[in-house]
């Protein structure tokens, strides 16, 4: 909800859902047998034979963990200052890079111009730090610092799950 035109945004929302759900609904299945993302992947290895990786929660959670790098990329060079000089309160920049190395190469022409698109109905940064502040009226340095903690907390989760995938050969390369 933070990125503003929910129009453009909420197939992305959609689809972000729809790869928890099915995550979700794979460990409340069996919680005592799935207790970690790596036993899920390991079962479903097991289960699905050859058609593995690309079915179930595993395929969910290698599109999941693709959109939450965008979201940390993006977050990331914000924090860092990352900006257009000239548009210092657009985020294109940022969404640019984000895209460029967590999503790009895994999406075909279409979904590449239809990013390109979207990058215009971004919010402003200012209006993105308000939403991730709730609406609450925080300096930008404030919001600057929650961002970062935030990423040392996260970013080596998703690290995790990234070696997971290239351990397991669970990695697929196809273009949606």
């Amino acid at each position: 909800d933070c990125l503003g035109t929910p129009i453009v945004y909420s197939p992305v929302k959609a689809d972000l859902t729809g790869n928890i759900k099915k995550i979700r609904a794979v460990y409340d299945s069996n919680p005592a047998k799935f207790k970690t993302l790596q036993n899920i992947l390991e079962a479903e290895k097991e289960m699905h034979g050859s058609a593995w990786p690309k079915t179930g929660a595993t395929l969910a959670l290698m599109w999941l963990k693709r959109g939450l790098k965008f979201m940390l990329v993006l977050l990331q060079s914000i924090s860092d200052g990352e900006r257009d000089e000239e548009h210092p309160n657009l985020i294109r920049v940022n969404a640019m890079k984000a895209y460029e190395i967590a999503l790009k190469k895994y999406h075909g022409w279409m979904l590449q111009k239809l990013f390109m698109g979207s990058v215009y109905a971004l919010p402003y940064k200012s209006d993105l730090l308000k939403a991730l502040e709730k609406g609450k009226e925080v300096k930008e340095e404030e919001s600057i610092e929650k961002i970062h903690q935030f990423l040392s907390r996260v970013t080596p989760i998703l690290d995790a799950i990234y070696e997971m995938y290239t351990k397991m050969n669970a990695e697929l390369s196809y273009k949606a």
